[in-house]
């Protein structure tokens, strides 16, 4: 038993003395610190994590907020009734923005990650001026309108109808991302979208957030 023993702890040794060299990668306590505070998940969480993914801090971090966001996601049905109500005047006084941002709890709501969002759609709405939060909120005068801009300037090509309605369903597609809120390119970072941005804040706090309602103001407009 005792030489069973001995072997027993002899390959425990190898096995951790080769971790980092093609075997398993031990998981401190540092690592499971560092990954916690970058996504506010919890500890057990965050090392099961890094286990998955051998240590990558990185995919750990996408792991962890796929997770949470596919939590939210169940959460669909619950109310979000608490949240922000976020004032932004742009430098001048002559354009400002006022923006409702719905959550699930007053906790989430006074979290410094969501007040920041809040704070950022504000600005980006004064900056990008979008004509509702989603496709359905543009007004069926506006779409109709665009269409038949978008048709009369495809019939100009003189190509065939089928391919006129293909031409015109991409310039659509455009005129959507360009015009409605949560499919514009985010203005601090264009390589995301607006909903890309609400969908990392509803994994990290793991809560339904509804970007409710906005008005904006422009001076003489």
């Amino acid at each position: 038993m005792e030489r069973h023993v001995r072997i027993v702890c002899c390959h425990y040794r190898l096995t951790t003395e080769n971790r980092g060299k093609g075997g398993p990668v031990e998981i401190t306590a540092a690592m499971v610190r560092e990954l916690r505070e970058k996504t506010n998940a919890g500890m057990m969480d965050c090392k099961k994590a890094l286990q998955e993914t051998g240590a990558d801090m990185e995919k750990a971090v996408d792991l962890l907020r796929q997770k949470g966001l596919a939590t939210a996601m169940k959460r669909a049905g619950k109310e979000a009734s608490e949240g922000l109500v976020h004032s932004y005047i742009h430098a001048g006084g002559r354009l400002g923005v006022l923006v409702e941002v719905n959550c699930e709890t007053d906790f989430s709501a006074r979290s410094e990650d969501f007040q920041e969002f809040v704070k950022n759609l504000a600005m980006h709405i004064a900056a990008a001026n979008p004509l509702g939060i989603q496709r359905e909120d543009v007004p069926e005068e506006e779409v109709r309108r665009e269409r038949e801009i978008y048709l009369s300037q495809a019939r100009e090509t003189g190509k065939p109808e089928n391919i006129l309605e293909k031409i015109v369903d991409g310039k659509m597609r455009k005129f959507y991302e360009e015009s409605v809120l949560l499919e514009q390119a985010y203005v601090k970072d264009p390589d995301i979208t607006i909903q890309d941005y609400l969908n990392e804040l509803t994994a990290k706090i793991g809560e339904k957030i509804i970007v409710r309602r906005f008005t904006r103001y422009q001076l003489g407009a």
